[in-house]
């Protein structure tokens, strides 16, 4: 784990920090066309932090002119795949060596305690990054034989021009998520940070151009959804936009490619997450664990956190009460205090909606109350049945909603009785009675006896409306950004009849 630093430490080297203020297309720091800025700020404080190029469509025009032109000329997609490697490993070794720097500046733009910074998100930043590099030169096209007369060549080719659109809750690991597979096939991309946390995306693109990456193949332009991911989704020359965000704003992505170019829409979207527990599970003590990590972790600003925790009704009081125990040492304050668990939600706008699920009606077990400065403090609601808001809507906040069950089946109904199916997680001693239950559970992740998402060797994505189109993480992540072209091969009619 990376070595934590004081409180005054890391408010030392946050004065010292320079801000990025520019976006970068085909390699250079530029203003948007019409002039125009917007301001991000430091949700913990209201500090002012930076003003951003308010970017809009004829910036995202000259990104994907840049991107094309780069694409077309090979720079990097005709590279040799051993070079491509080389030039991620550099980028990944380079972030690493700014791992520090780069924590804070991701804490101070969004929030996120630099304890989550600097031991969670950088160190898989990294690992992401360097794994993709090296399944650059490892991933094999295939050869199907048909006949013995014809060969048929199966070949992954490079899409073309990407747009990956981010979301603000993991600003830099989201990043790498998606730039990592997309420059491992040879794309060229158009990165659109989210509008509120956008300042370590830039800094990347400017590690990206150090690491040898060539100008115009990773280029970030910053702005308002309105403003520049629109452009991105209707841009006839995007071969492909992958987006993580809101299953609202997914659905308008649809949209845009329907009414453009068709081009192909990769979407990670929303979560409503079932954490079922039943009354065989071991050990409470260590399932109370991964309920309070699954639930609060990132402010539980995280599409995968456990929303709702399903329990049998003979585990149900002795659980909520080691899970009250554990929630009290999620220390809530300043970001940059690494004693501190849980920091300010992204925005204000943001801070009101989750807000509005206290007070609902349902029982309060623990928690309920906000403080000053967009702190919402870990919180549990006793639902009396699975149709109320907080138990239908992505709260995306640290709230955590409590059903009782009486069995398992019971449980998985409760379950699967909603619109999303990103994870999930079950709790049971019963070897047979977890696997049934993994297999009825309508999600793309689901863990036993555990909270987690896998890692970066297993695909990412989820049913319903939780999202379609391809998978982040793993070599299924290389598919969302490659296409397939079979070469067929007529070896029939030699001249000499020989063989």
């Amino acid at each position: 784990m990376a070595e934590l630093l004081t409180t005054e430490q890391y408010k030392k080297l946050a004065k010292e920090l320079k801000f990025p203020s520019k976006s970068i297309i085909d390699g250079a720091p530029v203003s948007a066309a019409s002039g125009r800025t917007y301001s991000t700020y430091n949700p913990a404080t209201g500090e002012l932090l930076a003003q951003l190029p308010a970017c809009g469509a004829q910036d995202v025009d000259t990104a994907v002119a840049c991107a094309r032109s780069a694409w077309a000329d090979g720079r990097w997609a005709k590279r040799h795949p051993a070079d491509r490697k080389r030039a991620l490993l550099r980028l990944a070794d380079l972030i690493e060596q700014h791992a520090l720097d780069l924590s804070i500046l991701e804490s101070l733009d969004s929030g996120k305690t630099i304890f989550d910074c600097q031991t969670v998100d950088l160190p898989e930043t990294v690992n992401c990054l360097r794994w993709h590099a090296e399944a650059i030169d490892k991933i094999y096209d295939q050869v199907s034989p048909p006949s013995n007369d014809h060969i048929a060549l199966i070949v992954r080719e490079a899409i073309g021009v990407v747009g990956l659109v981010l979301p603000w809750n993991f600003p830099l690991l989201m990043l790498a998520w998606k730039i990592g597979p997309a420059l491992a096939a040879g794309c060229s991309l158009i990165v659109k940070p989210a509008e509120e946390t956008s300042l370590t995306a830039l800094r990347v693109a400017e590690l990206a151009l150090e690491a040898g990456i060539p100008p115009g193949i990773l280029n970030v332009v910053t702005g308002s959804g309105p403003e520049v991911g629109e452009p991105i989704g209707r841009h006839p020359d995007i071969d492909v936009v992958s987006f993580t965000g809101s299953t609202e704003t997914g659905r308008r992505f649809l949209k845009y490619a329907a009414e453009s170019n068709l081009k192909e829409v990769v979407l990670e979207m929303g979560g409503k997450n079932p954490c079922i527990v039943m009354d065989d599970a071991e050990d409470l003590d260590s399932v109370a664990s991964h309920v309070v990590n699954g639930a609060y972790w990132n402010m539980g600003e995280n599409c995968s956190a456990i929303s709702r925790l399903i329990v049998h009704a003979d585990v149900k009081q002795r659980l909520i009460e080691k899970i009250i125990a554990l929630a009290e040492s999620w220390h809530v304050g300043d970001p940059l205090d690494p004693r501190n668990r849980i920091g300010p939600l992204v925005s204000e706008e943001h801070f009101g909606k989750v807000q509005s699920y206290l007070g609902q009606g349902e029982r309060v077990l623990y928690g309920g109350t906000t403080s000053e400065g967009r702190f919402v403090h870990p919180t549990i609601l006793e639902l009396e049945h699975n149709r109320v808001r907080p138990a239908r809507e992505e709260i995306f906040g640290p709230i955590l909603s409590v059903i009782t069950v009486d069995s398992l089946q019971e449980a998985v109904e409760v379950a699967n009785d909603t619109d999303y199916g990103l994870a999930a997680s079950v709790f049971t001693a019963n070897g047979k009675r977890a696997l049934r239950a993994a297999r009825s559970l309508k999600a793309g992740t689901v863990t036993v006896n555990s909270f987690g998402e896998g890692d970066i060797t297993t695909p990412f994505g989820g049913f319903k409306q939780s999202g379609f189109g391809g998978r982040d993480n793993s070599l299924h992540a290389h598919d969302q950004y490659t296409q397939l072209k079979t070469i067929w091969l007529d070896l029939s009619g030699s001249e000499t009849g020989e063989l």
